[in-house]
């Protein structure tokens, strides 16, 4: 998958999972919240290649916490005044 189509994966991705704010991650264009949805998309894809794996079972709890930091990332950020008017503009 190439790094464009992986933000646009982690982007919908975050959409569907945050629907609170999922107007202002669609219209995000800053370079440090496309970097995240990346970032988000391959933990996301790396977590779900090691599920039922009892081998990988730490890894795969440590990919989760992963996603949930970003997710609560983009909340904090998104819910920020100054950071929403930025994103959405």
């Amino acid at each position: 998958m190439s790094r464009s189509n992986r933000r646009e994966a982690g982007r919908r991705r975050l959409a569907m999972r945050l629907p609170k704010i999922r107007k202002l991650i669609m219209e995000a264009r800053d370079p440090w919240q496309l970097e995240l949805f990346e970032a988000y998309q391959i933990a996301v894809e790396a977590r779900e290649a090691l599920r039922g794996q009892s081998s990988h079972a730490h890894q795969v709890r440590e990919y989760d916490e992963t996603c949930s930091e970003i997710e609560q990332d983009l909340i904090r950020t998104m819910s920020e005044p100054s950071r929403g008017q930025i994103s959405s503009g």
